[in-house]
């Protein structure tokens, strides 16, 4: 009877994370080129909540989540709610201090930025302002992604190690980096970890060889 009960639970989270991806909004984007589990993709430009917090790869997407997810639910100037879309992105930041000339960037006071990609049908103009003041909105251009698919837990271990297949990929096709790594994640946290859908996109500049 246990095993019953469990694996029509099991059943009852696949289904219910299958509808909740398909009824999500996503970033859009070209597929330039595919390798695999590697693509090279052209996005459009987006509007991003983001909040810079510090901890750990793990625990800082965890804290910044909830405080998203706030502004989205009405914690914000005008009470309205938001769409939840995809990806939730989260990204390495600091503040960076010239060293030499040329100019080279040193890293220091390390910290994450974590962001949630706003609807299409707002704007900069039309979206409500936050309630929390370290929650900012921004527009990012139009750019060109190299990334790299994978399923399972979110861990560091995941990130690293598909963060440097993805890095291989880069250099066997000589594209340039142009930015940092971003980690996308793309299912609720109840998801089972077999069928999360994780990617690891990294800005480059390049033709598609």
């Amino acid at each position: 009877m246990k095993r019953i009960i469990l694996i029509t639970a099991v059943t009852a989270l696949m289904i219910i994370g299958a509808i909740n991806a398909m009824a999500t909004e996503e970033a859009p984007y070209k597929v330039l080129k595919t390798d695999d589990i590697f693509e090279l993709r052209e996005y459009t430009p987006q509007v991003l909540a983001e909040v810079i917090v510090e901890g750990d790869l793990e625990g800082a997407g965890n804290k910044a989540f909830r405080r998203l997810f706030r502004y989205i639910s009405g914690d914000n100037k005008s009470r309205n709610k938001i769409a939840m879309t995809a990806p939730v992105s989260q990204e390495q930041k600091g503040e960076k201090i010239s060293m030499t000339a040329p100019v080279s960037q040193q890293r220091v006071q390390e910290k994450w930025a974590v962001s949630f990609m706003m609807p299409a049908s707002y704007t900069l103009e039309t979206l409500p302002t936050p309630d929390d003041p370290g929650i900012s909105l921004r527009q990012i251009p139009a750019r060109r992604i190299a990334a790299v698919r994978y399923a399972g837990l979110w861990s560091e271990k995941n990130y690293m190690l598909n963060k440097g297949k993805l890095e291989a990929w880069i250099r066997e096709h000589r594209f340039i980096v142009a930015g940092e790594p971003v980690w996308a994640r793309y299912n609720a946290p109840f998801t089972p970890w077999f069928m999360r859908r994780n990617e690891i996109l990294i800005p480059v500049t390049a033709g598609v060889n």
